[in-house]
């Protein structure tokens, strides 16, 4: 009989501890959106230019952060509009844009949404070959409701079918972000397989926020995964939820959702 109350005692224990190890803390919970928007453009939707969908898709992910790639500022072929700040007024989000090159009259790069303010912000250039678009990364830094501060950066990495570009701006974002121990969370369009060299290189400092490598594109019967949410350092981190949104006519790309919580150290 004593046997039985000390390992009933001990199951009681080691159940509270399993249980206080998953449980989450919702101050520290941040849900990350990345979003290739395709300058607004649509695939198959009634309206060809349509920010409003895109804004709904993006508030039903309820998300923290967001990362926008193959953004326009003020472009001849969004009407001359500032796609951060339409987008951040339609989802009541503040936003940032940041410049990658100059394009159609106006300017082409990143954009960061996010439901609380920005502490700093800072736009990384990212180099290119003659004759190759010039990519950058964006960086913001934000409080989430824990008080703690944590980092996001939105990219997009070159699209040619020569990795070199690729490789060599995954290793200049590596060589930025790689100094430090300060939680971070890296989102967008890597245009990268996951087998490939590239994502070889960010594994090096980056762990990956999803299992299963779904594929997600093109937004219609995706066939590849490109679009990513990496995080580091790994231990500051703990994945609550990975997905790819199904959603194929706002634009060419699916929209991908992690929720991590950030740990104590």
């Amino acid at each position: 009989m004593f046997k039985k109350h000390i390992f009933g005692l001990l199951f009681v224990m080691l159940f509270s501890l399993i249980n206080a190890q998953t449980k989450v803390d919702s101050s520290r919970v941040v849900r990350v959106l990345t979003y290739n928007i395709y300058h607004g453009e649509t695939v198959s939707a009634q309206k060809p230019f349509d920010l409003d969908l895109l804004a709904k898709i993006i508030s039903d992910t309820k998300p923290d952060l967001v990362a926008m790639q193959e953004v326009d500022f003020k472009t001849k072929r969004v009407l001359k509009m500032d796609l951060v700040t339409e987008l951040g007024l339609r989802t009541r989000m503040v936003g940032v844009f940041g410049k990658a090159m100059p394009f159609d009259g106006g300017e082409y790069g990143e954009g960061v949404l996010s439901k609380n303010s920005f502490l700093s912000t800072k736009n990384h250039a990212l180099g290119a070959r003659e004759n190759k678009e010039p990519r950058a990364a964006l960086e913001v830094n934000v409080q989430i409701k824990s008080g703690d501060s944590i980092r996001f950066i939105g990219t997009h990495l070159d699209h040619t079918n020569d990795e070199t570009d690729r490789i060599s701006q995954a290793k200049q974002i590596n060589a930025i972000f790689s100094q430090d121990e300060v939680p971070t969370i890296l989102a967008g369009d890597l245009n990268a397989t996951p087998e490939s060299e590239t994502m070889q290189v960010f594994y090096q400092e980056w762990k990956q926020s999803f299992k299963e490598n779904i594929p997600t594109y093109p937004a219609v019967n995706p066939k590849i995964k490109i679009d990513y949410i990496l995080f580091r350092p790994a231990n500051r981190w703990r994945v609550i939820e990975t997905k790819v949104i199904d959603e194929e006519i706002a634009s060419d790309h699916r929209p991908v959702l992690s929720v991590l919580e950030l740990l104590k150290e």
